[in-house]
């Protein structure tokens, strides 16, 4: 047999992986509805940061962390590629952070309860109205010293391309003069290939995802972080234009050939003294951590 040649996961296995997954999200209820709303912000970062690897490590999921920085950035918005619905586990394992989700997601049973509970911030597509009060709220979170974590691409891939990302969720880390940090996400099986297994896309459900992710012999998720980037006198237009480069780039895919704008972009800024990839920010640190 060949030494990449995975072998089928053991039923009983996979019927344990989903029974421990399902207590671990009943634990989760339990702790938010009785003490996770009275801790300290440092202790319900700890405590999801906690819970989120612990649902990782049932699934046989790994993480690895590859340059991460040495500090977060002041009025940090995380900017990744989207893949699943593992992706923002897979964040909170590494980072502190509020989640920018879609609606539907709130009506997911179990899970959907658990995300709004610890703060996500949920999208209404079509309502002008909610957008603004929406990037007001994100703007408050960073302001407030939230790292907030959003998927621009407005849906999931399988990780192999990257669609072209829209630009008004960005707008919030303009308005607070904060820093952009692009993040990109890439999953793998047990020899380092990647894998389309946890790919949450098309009209699979999510329980199907579920057994598909428990199925899986063993599977890892790499976050590959690249140098923050100032906001201060730049458009949106641009800015997700670098965030696709970036993200690209450590994905080892080409960038989105499409524009990524849209009407309500500012006009350009005049030209600045710096290149478009310089950071203010201190150079992120040089190491891999699963």
């Amino acid at each position: 047999m060949s030494p990449r040649t995975a072998r089928a996961t053991p039923l009983a296995v996979r019927f344990l992986r989903i029974a421990r997954l399902t207590l671990h999200l009943f634990r989760g209820l339990w702790i938010v509805f009785t003490r996770y709303g009275r801790l300290p912000l440092a202790g319900r970062h700890r405590e999801l940061q906690r819970w989120s690897r612990q649902l990782l490590a049932i699934l046989n999921v790994r993480v690895h962390r590859h340059d991460v920085p040495e500090a977060w950035p002041p009025r940090c918005m995380v900017v990744l590629n989207h893949v699943s619905w593992l992706d923002i586990f897979a964040v909170f394992a590494v980072l502190p952070g509020v989640f920018v989700a879609k609606s539907e997601i709130a009506r997911w049973p179990l899970v959907g309860t658990l995300v709004a509970s610890v703060g996500t911030l949920f999208i209404e597509r079509g309502s002008r109205g909610h957008a603004r009060r929406m990037n007001q709220d994100i703007a408050a979170k960073m302001n407030a010293g939230e790292i907030v974590c959003i998927c621009p691409e407005g849906t999931t891939t399988d990780g192999r391309e990257l669609k072209p990302f829209h630009t008004a969720l960005l707008q919030p880390a303009l308005d607070a003069q904060g820093a952009l940090l692009p993040l990109a996400l890439r999953y793998v099986d047990g020899h380092g290939a990647q894998s389309v297994i946890p790919a949450y896309v098309g009209d699979q459900s999510l329980v199907a995802s579920i057994w598909a992710i428990a199925s899986a012999p063993r599977l890892g998720v790499e976050l590959h972080f690249a140098p923050a980037l100032d906001t201060v006198g730049r458009t949106r237009r641009e800015l997700a234009r670098e965030c696709e480069a970036a993200i690209a780039e450590r994905l080892g895919v080409r960038p989105p050939h499409k524009a990524s704008g849209t009407r309500g972009d500012p006009p350009a800024a005049p030209p600045t003294t710096h290149s478009p990839t310089r950071s203010r920010y201190p150079a992120p640190a040089d190491r891999a951590v699963s």
